[in-house]
């Protein structure tokens, strides 16, 4: 295992020196829960889960709604003292709401009879309030061990991870211990960071938990050239580790049939992993929705090789896999259909609504022709609320001002570029520090949630 640490590292300096890029990635912290009041909390048959999450919690819709997808409790009782006994430990509203964000199951655990005893535990063992709140909000699922001892050996092993990584320095190799804390320090070792190597740690689907197949993923996700503080790098090592080698050989096999080479494979496989766990049916499947969008098979393989993600995406997902009719409805030519498909071919994977929503919008409010969304059909992936509103609503502000002249930036220029060209584009640029203040304001207030 060293060795491959030593030999993973070597190659990623020899990467770097090749190509050096920088990935900016802001997340903005949500303000303090909103307190539940009498009312809002009221028992009633209308309860549920999301409901709960927000009232409490202060959750927004949206994630409400998604975690509401993974755990189930028909009454807040239970819920409620698992929050009163994360508060009684100190854990404040930022850690309850990481920890449940990652863990909801945990409302559903007896709060004095399964939780209690745990962090008891961990606090006679020498842990700080600090130290406990931190390492649980980072690491929840540690909860769930059920023995005392492995309990301990795990919040241990984050524990010096954490404190290694605040004082950068070295950690030192775990003498003993299962496979999964010496695979996870190996992953350490190489660069993969905290956010992605804890899920490791205490997932059930047991990527960590191999010694020589484990070993041989790594091998195989190394010499690809997977860059470890990317997720890629963990999505490619979780889909080496599941497939047989019999498996890998079947898929490659069928999309040689197709007309790619086995280079074209691992090419998309760098791309997009996951891309490997769609099945031969669901292939020709996407295969036969871009042929009836009205794309070649060239263009078909060529669409394959870009962009990976889209395929698995087909008529039968009641997306937009007949996506030129879709395109023409909104008021598109037949032509410009067909383009907006080649361009951006994820677009099959698109949900009608979203589709139609964002063309409303560039369109009825921003004024833009339907023939300059179909040259820049890119802004159907974008989000609405994290990039389209907030940059649309700065740009009608300039028009507004006549700071713009009269006619509007083009689609790309406005939508495409990253938020520090935008800002220097159109934010940062004046000299009228309060036009700046303001430009500003508009645009972080564009940053909305989805209500």
């Amino acid at each position: 295992m060293l060795s491959l640490i030593l030999h993973g590292r070597k190659s990623l300096e020899l990467q770097r020196c090749r190509t050096l890029r920088f990935a900016v990635n802001p997340l903005q912290d949500s303000s303090a829960f909103s307190s539940a009041s009498a009312a809002t909390l009221r028992k009633g048959h209308n309860f549920t889960v999301s409901t709960y999450l927000i009232e409490s919690l202060g959750f927004t819709t949206k994630l409400a709604e998604s975690i509401s997808k993974k755990v189930t409790f028909e009454e807040r009782a239970n819920a409620q003292s698992v929050l009163s006994l994360l508060r009684r430990y100190k854990f404040r509203d930022s850690h309850i709401s990481s920890i449940i964000t990652n863990y909801p199951r945990l409302l559903t655990l007896d709060a004095e009879r399964s939780l209690a005893p745990k962090l008891d535990f961990l606090k006679s063992r020498g842990a700080s309030t600090s130290e406990l709140t931190e390492i649980l909000s980072k690491v929840p699922k540690i909860l769930r061990i059920k023995k005392d001892k492995t309990l301990s050996r795990y919040y241990d092993f984050v524990r010096e991870i954490v404190h290694s990584d605040k004082i950068s320095s070295e950690l030192l190799p775990p003498p003993h211990g299962p496979n999964r804390i010496r695979n996870v320090f190996a992953l350490r070792q190489l660069g993969v960071p905290q956010d992605l190597l804890f899920p490791l740690l205490v997932s059930e689907n047991g990527t960590a938990n191999g010694k020589e197949r484990f070993q041989e993923s790594l091998k195989k996700v190394l010499e690809l050239g997977f860059d470890p503080a990317t997720s890629k790098f963990v999505q490619a090592l979780r889909m080496l580790y599941q497939m047989s080698e019999k498996t890998i050989e079947e898929k490659v096999s069928v999309y040689k049939k197709l007309g790619l080479s086995v280079e074209d494979v691992w090419g998309m496989f760098k791309r997009w992993p996951t891309f490997m766990t769609n099945s031969e049916k669901k292939i020709a499947q996407t295969f036969e929705t871009f042929g009836k969008c009205g794309l070649v098979e060239q263009e078909i393989l060529s669409a394959f090789k870009k962009f990976p993600q889209c395929i698995g995406a087909s008529e039968h997902d009641c997306n937009i896999a007949d996506s030129v009719e879709t395109f023409v409805a909104l008021g598109f030519s037949r032509d410009e259909s067909v383009l907006i498909v080649k361009r951006f071919p994820q677009c099959i994977g698109l949900s009608v609504e979203m589709v139609k929503k964002k063309t409303e919008f560039v369109v009825k409010e921003m004024n833009w022709p339907l023939k300059a969304v179909a040259s820049y059909p890119q802004v159907f992936g974008l989000s609405m609320e994290k990039r389209i509103v907030p940059r649309c609503e700065v740009i009608k502000a300039l028009m507004s001002k006549g700071l713009l002249g009269s006619e509007l930036p083009s689609i790309g220029s406005a939508l495409l570029c990253t938020n520090d060209t935008f800002l220097e584009r159109y934010v940062t640029k004046y000299d009228d520090d309060q036009l700046v203040a303001e430009l500003m304001g508009i645009f972080t207030r564009g940053h909305v949630s989805t209500k």
